[in-house]
């Protein structure tokens, strides 16, 4: 059975297709390009979940979290960086879409052309996920720790409302700074540096 989660502005809504096997990565593939318009990922047991487009504030701030980390990484050379529209297959096979992201430049140019242009099967080194009105904070948090446990070295859960960051790192628990002006990327990105104002 194929099960569609869609996120409403609070819980998520779920439709069960009883006659549909669960997806193949190649069948999802195939559904969101027939779909370009919908934001979709998909969980490790098969789940879809289509997401409503981010509101207008919410991907306002994603752009200036996009730029402070593409800037970066353009002066760092190292690796290569992702907006919230970039898929990537999770080693889980959890299909994820973090709203920005860093690879290794290295484990990057390790994948063949098609990997690329697919949802490539990798999980990036760096996640930043922004909480949006529709997120539910424990959700986001489930979502960061999934990023650690496929392989992220560092990851930012940003939630506005509260005016948290919440930072993850493998085989620590959280770290949470209240209202900060700025976040380091240190060690795992070395210089960068996110400065929060235009993103609270």
């Amino acid at each position: 059975m194929t099960t569609l989660l869609i996120q409403t502005q609070s819980v998520p809504m779920t439709i069960d297709l009883p006659a549909i096997e669960p997806m193949t990565v190649e069948q999802f593939y195939q559904f969101c390009l027939a779909n370009r318009d919908l934001r979709i990922e998909r969980t490790a047991n098969g789940e879809v979940i289509i997401m409503s487009p981010a509101f207008s504030d919410t991907g306002n701030r994603n752009f200036k979290i996009a730029i402070q980390l593409g800037n970066w990484a353009e002066e760092d050379g190292t690796g290569e960086t992702f907006d919230s529209s970039a898929g990537f297959t999770l080693p889980n096979g959890a299909t994820r879409s973090p709203d920005a992201s860093w690879i290794k430049l290295e484990r990057w140019n390790a994948l063949s052309e098609e990997q690329k242009a697919s949802f490539a099967p990798i999980c990036p080194d760096f996640v930043i996920e922004l909480r949006s009105s529709s997120d539910t904070l424990k959700g986001l948090q489930k979502k960061m720790q999934e990023y650690i446990d496929n392989g992220a070295s560092l990851g930012l859960l940003i939630d506005r409302k509260n005016r948290k960051v919440y930072i993850y790192r493998p085989n620590q628990e959280p770290e949470i700074l209240d209202n900060p002006e700025t976040v380091s990327g240190d060690p795992e990105l070395p210089g960068f540096v996110l400065r929060m104002a235009k993103i609270w």
